[in-house]
């Protein structure tokens, strides 16, 4: 079997654009993976162009020996954009392997350790104002009753923490005291709530915060300073009890591995669509266990990342719960003639072949590319904000 073409599907969906990767095979088999990555759709789609000299004619059931190529024949080690664009291939040659063998991915991958997985929430599922930007204590309220009615036991929050500065005084820490109050005042402690800081805050001011929700007791602090300054996390994870979670920024196994030895998280967020694939996301969950810590895979971009996440967690014994997006857009599912089996807050183990979706492209053609809505975030003085 070689391969004879690969091409992009971008799909616009509001806040991003999806790059769907299509690849084909002189067999008729044909394999779906997904690269997106915000604001970076053409350098990612001419990423993708340019790994197409590189593969085309080549098996794409030998997986790993297609991964090496990517990674490691174009001397210039891959970073975020040439990552995302490999995850993308990657996940269509799984797809391909599986469906040439009539099993679903996580078969290949040694096989189901779990029968269904557990999924997480976003306040709002995924709709852009609910997760970014600020809400009162009331609105957050009346956000986390929707993902309670349709099941969900495990809820993550951004807006307890807002625009944040270097150091913030009492109004932004009794803002993220009031929203947490409410939402789990309305949750109830069944219900696990995670924090998302979104890397805003410097070490300082994420220390202030932990004090002020750590009553509370959120099940995780995710990026609570910026990743790049993982000896910073550490000392963050010394100063509390909450797990620490980071990972969504990270691509292939290596910064990963400072953060393990430093101690600075206990649990790992790596991407199927942005840190290397399915390979290198099992590689992080292995390294992961050697010291004790979860897997928490990121999720945050569309339908095709989703399932290449899934069939991890279904193969991995340390994972502890897959992030979901339902609401980002309403046709969010419409663009796919074939989904994975998933309901509220589980998901069940899928046995169609391959990645277990397929893309109706005639569907995904009314949505075509456009300019996505640019999140500039800056502070009251005027000087740029992290998103």
């Amino acid at each position: 079997m070689k391969i004879t073409a690969i091409d992009t599907v971008i799909v616009h969906a509001e806040m991003r654009n999806w790059v769907f990767v299509k690849l084909s095979t002189d067999e008729g088999l044909v394999g779906w993976g997904e690269s997106t990555v915000e604001w970076k759709t053409r350098a990612v789609v001419g990423c993708i162009e340019d790994y197409r000299t590189l593969l085309v004619g080549e098996d794409p059931r030998r997986v790993e020996h297609i991964w090496q190529m990517m990674y490691r024949q174009h001397f210039f080690r891959p970073g975020m954009v040439e990552c995302s664009a490999m995850s993308g291939i990657e996940h269509a040659c799984w797809d391909i392997a599986g469906k040439a063998l009539g099993a679903p991915v996580h078969q290949l991958l040694g096989g189901a350790v779990r029968d269904t997985v557990r999924l997480y929430d976003h306040l709002g599922g995924g709709e852009m104002v609910s997760v970014y930007h600020t809400l009162s204590a009331e609105e957050a309220r009346e956000k986390i009753r929707e993902s309670l009615a349709l099941g969900f036991d495990a809820i993550k929050l951004e807006v307890v923490i807002p625009r944040t500065g270097r150091v913030d005084g009492i109004e932004a820490l009794r803002h993220a005291d009031s929203v947490m109050a409410a939402v789990r005042d309305e949750a109830g402690d069944a219900v696990e709530l995670m924090v998302d800081m979104h890397g805003r805050c410097s070490p300082m001011m994420a220390a202030q915060y932990f004090t002020v929700l750590e009553p509370y007791r959120p099940w995780f602090f995710e990026e609570p300073c910026p990743p790049e300054h993982p000896r910073s996390m550490a000392e963050l994870a010394r100063r509390t009890t909450v797990p620490i979670a980071t990972g969504e920024r990270l691509c292939t196994r290596h910064p990963f591995r400072e953060l393990l030895e430093l101690g600075a998280c206990s649990v790992l967020q790596p991407d199927a669509v942005h840190c290397g694939g399915i390979s290198e996301l099992r590689r992080i969950a292995a390294m992961g266990e050697a010291y004790h810590a979860a897997l928490a895979p990121h999720s945050s971009t569309g339908p095709i990342g989703h399932a290449a996440s899934m069939h991890v967690a279904f193969a991995t014994p340390n994972f502890l719960i897959q992030e979901t997006w339902r609401a980002d857009v309403p046709w969010r599912f419409d663009v796919l003639s074939q989904t994975l089996p998933f309901e509220g807050s589980t998901a069940e183990l899928p046995t169609a072949p391959g990645l277990g979706i397929e893309v109706d492209e005639k569907e995904a053609a009314k949505h075509p590319f456009q300019q996505e809505p640019l999140m500039r975030y800056f502070h009251p003085d005027g000087s740029v904000a992290d998103w």
